[in-house]
């Protein structure tokens, strides 16, 4: 059922936090929109609370923000049907469009890293990826501080190796709960308990000294490690066994 209101303004501001937008929402049957980015880890937790069906756009690295991931993980929400290179272009009305000449569209505002966001099943969700490249230590390291394996690419995932695998964030977009188990994200508090190695504040600070030659921390349990240097946001899976 599709719900339709006659126009009329609202007697508030239209956060969706208020007491008149909640009756709202307890309307609809599925909701469609571009949230705020900045509230978008709170709008999300809304929709979850009320049980709301919904297809949204955020940014890419809300993948990794404490509060989505494990929704991601329990196969609560997932990622819908994105944007081309994962770039969006909006209507604008009031801000300046920044975008290279070749990307720029009349009227519009070109924004990067955004992605679909819904809890609605999807065709691609049970699709398994095509796997094509062997195992081999030396062009899938190990990490220092996890049991697991460095994959730079979704791509090259491999196509005999059953254990943990770290893989860039933008796997979510192939992920299928069929194909893969995820088992938790590189991040520093050990919210996983997937850590094999912490690394103290003094070895952070040696470890920056090391690279930059002067005074600073380097994070090292932020991430996983290969040859003392952290690589970008892995989230570590496991294939399942068919």
């Amino acid at each position: 059922m599709l719900v339709k209101h006659p126009p009329k303004l609202l007697k508030g501001n239209g956060d969706f936090r208020s007491e008149e937008c909640i009756e709202l929402l307890k309307e609809a049957d599925v909701v469609v929109t571009n949230p705020p980015f900045s509230l978008f880890r709170e709008y999300v937790v809304q929709l979850i609370q009320y049980d709301k069906k919904f297809i949204i756009i955020g940014n890419q690295n809300a993948i990794t923000y404490k509060e989505i991931f494990p929704l991601l993980k329990e196969n609560k929400i997932w990622l819908g049907y994105g944007f081309a290179g994962n770039v969006g272009f909006f209507l604008n009305t009031q801000y300046e469009d920044y975008a290279k000449s070749s990307q720029h569209k009349e009227g519009m505002i070109r924004v990067s890293g955004v992605m679909w966001y819904t809890n609605i099943d999807i065709k691609k969700r049970h699709e398994d990826i095509i796997l094509y490249k062997n195992y081999s230590p030396e062009e899938y390291p190990t990490y220092e501080n996890y049991d697991a394996i460095e994959v730079k690419r979704t791509a090259d995932i491999p196509c005999d190796y059953y254990g943990v695998m770290g893989v860039p964030i933008t796997f979510m977009d192939k992920y299928s709960p069929e194909q893969f188990e995820i088992i938790g994200m590189c991040e520093n508090l050990d919210l996983y308990h997937l850590n094999t190695r912490f690394y103290s504040p003094q070895e952070c600070r040696d470890r920056y000294y090391e690279l930059f030659g002067k005074k600073g921390t380097y994070d090292l349990n932020a991430a996983g490690v290969i040859n003392g240097k952290k690589v970008y946001q892995r989230i570590l899976i496991k294939r399942r066994a068919k």
